[in-house]
């Protein structure tokens, strides 16, 4: 059985609707909120719309957060939390 080549082409403005919608940015904070909360106490979550996608990060907001992270790397362990 011989095998054809698939040619996929993707609707650019539906993708983007896609990653900038409220479901996908729900998600992404959901999962944020995760890490935060594993990290510890001081991290915060911010969430934002690009001109292409939504993003959602997790920042240290106290300088015990800051220290702890420099220290014992508490946010980078935890971003498992947010699978």
């Amino acid at each position: 059985m011989a095998i054809r080549s698939v040619r996929i082409r993707l609707n650019s403005d539906g993708v983007r609707e896609l990653l900038q919608s409220p479901e996908v940015q729900a998600d992404l904070r959901a999962r944020a909120e995760r890490i935060a909360a594993a990290a510890g106490p001081g991290h915060v979550v911010e969430t934002s719309v690009g001109s292409t996608r939504a993003r959602a990060v997790v920042i240290t907001s106290t300088f015990d957060a800051m220290l702890a992270e420099a220290r014992d790397r508490n946010l980078t362990r935890a971003i498992s939390a947010g699978r």
